[in-house]
């Protein structure tokens, strides 16, 4: 009986407050008077942020409340009644919106309920999704954060006919739904008065700005990793070896690996001048590598110098034969990293052991000497009178001993020539390799120190 009381109470006081009342119309008593608009915005989540349209997508709750003069009533009079919910369209609105929409979809607001008390204030909440447009700096992408405006304010009354007051210094943010790329480090709340060049009256607003850090493990493992990794990856290049024919091969594929990397971040990011840190370190990553297979192949034709080219040069000789392979620990072609002194002293010992035999055969006696060749012509002679037939005629042995020293000669001095051409080839090779270890370390030490940088930002 009590509830069916109030229900005819409230339909007695709907019929009455509604019977003359025009929602067209500011509701003040006085034309001259501001009415002043409470707003609070309530945050609930962030549905996308759009780097590349540079475009921010919330959901939030809106809530307005002002005062209403021509919609109070006694609750006395209406058995206590102090307050009604009733459809929004039924009053006056403000016309308040989001200044900063980036949205194509230019439709009324939701049309839910609103609060009137018996004093004449209304109060509305409604949910929106709105879409405003954000300045994005990618300067530091991965790491960087964001400042993101929501301006609202009146379209058509200016500030000496509704004035906004904000409810809360901030931005609510007590039901937010935590996101999964950005976390929230606050949102203020300014009130903002500004006179345009259209009118000279003041309108006024109120911009809350949403301050975001973005996430970025998601970015380090499927971005940045990666990169750090095919990065200490490209120096190895220089020590492969140079016959296995894959050196240029692997910077060429490592190049092809950065650059899809590259368009990644490209699609993700927008077309600005401001260049992503991420990207900056592809860039200068992918100049390394270019630089680094250049210099294989620089090196690669030192490494392939034959008989025709030039003996190395003397200082080269002494900086990069002398000292630089002991910095390096780069040993002579074909000789074991692991036991040089051991095969050096074997050799040694080897060299002296023949030495010695040939300084023994050279201090024989002559006699002996003259024998062997007594011994030679002999040989000679009847070898000689065996192919030809000719018996007990003597030969001319010192024309076959010319032509044979002759022949010997010829074929020292071959072997001789070939061996200085040997020993200079090898030579270019050891320079070659040599130079392989020094620009190792030195792209080794550029990676170090460019990825110690990047990692150092995001600290």
């Amino acid at each position: 009986a009590v509830e069916s009381a109030k229900g005819k109470y409230a339909h007695m006081l709907f019929n009455e407050l509604f019977e003359d009342y025009s929602n067209a119309l500011r509701p003040v008593e006085d034309t001259d008077k501001v009415l002043n608009v409470t707003l609070q915005i309530t945050l609930s989540q962030i549905k996308d942020m759009d780097e590349r349209n540079q475009i921010l997508s919330a959901y939030l709750w809106i809530r307005q409340s002002w005062y209403d003069a021509y919609l109070r009533w006694d609750k006395d009079k209406y058995d206590g009644l102090d307050s009604i919910r009733i459809p929004s369209n039924l009053v006056w609105r403000p016309d308040i919106v989001l200044y900063n929409k980036a949205d194509d979809d230019f439709s009324e607001p939701v049309n839910t309920n609103v609060v009137l008390r018996y004093d004449g204030k209304i109060t509305w909440d409604a949910p929106a999704i709105t879409k405003s447009s954000c300045v994005v700096d990618v300067s530091y992408f991965p790491f960087d954060s964001q400042q993101c405006n929501l301006t609202f304010g009146s379209w058509t009354y200016n500030g000496n006919q509704v004035d906004l007051i904000n409810s809360l210094d901030s931005g609510d943010l007590s039901d937010f739904i935590e996101d999964v790329e950005w976390e929230i480090h606050g949102m203020p709340a300014v009130k903002n008065v500004i006179t345009y060049g259209c009118c000279s009256e003041p309108y006024p607003d109120v911009t809350f700005t949403l301050i975001l850090k973005r996430k970025s493990s998601f970015y380090i493992f499927n971005l940045l990793l990666p990169c750090i990794l095919i990065s200490f990856l490209a120096p190895l290049g220089f020590y492969l070896p140079a016959d296995s024919g894959e050196k240029v091969s692997l910077g060429v594929t490592v190049l092809l690996a950065l650059t899809v990397f590259q368009l990644m971040v490209a699609e993700i990011m927008p077309p600005s001048e401001n260049v992503p840190l991420i990207g900056k370190y592809y860039i200068a990553t992918m100049t390394m590598i270019t630089a680094s297979t250049a210099l294989t192949i620089i090196i690669m034709n030192l490494h392939h110098c034959g008989s025709e080219a030039k003996p190395v040069p003397h200082w080269a000789k002494v900086v990069i034969l002398d000292y630089m392979s002991k910095i390096f620990f780069v040993y002579d072609v074909g000789e074991n990293c692991t036991s040089p002194k051991r095969e050096k002293e074997e050799e040694c010992r080897l060299e002296g052991d023949d030495g010695g035999q040939r300084r023994h055969k050279e201090v024989r006696s002559p006699l002996s000497s003259r024998n062997d060749d007594c011994n030679l012509k002999e040989k000679l002679n009847g070898n000689w009178n065996k192919s030809y037939g000719v018996h007990g005629e003597n030969v001319n042995c010192c024309s076959c001993y010319k032509m044979l020293i002759k022949n010997i000669e010829y074929i020292a001095n071959c072997v001789r020539d070939h061996k200085a051409n040997r020993a200079k080839g090898i030579e270019w090779k050891k320079v070659a390799k040599v130079m392989d270890r020094f620009f190792m370390w030195i792209f080794f030490i550029m990676v170090f120190f460019m990825s110690v940088l990047i990692i150092g930002k995001a600290a």
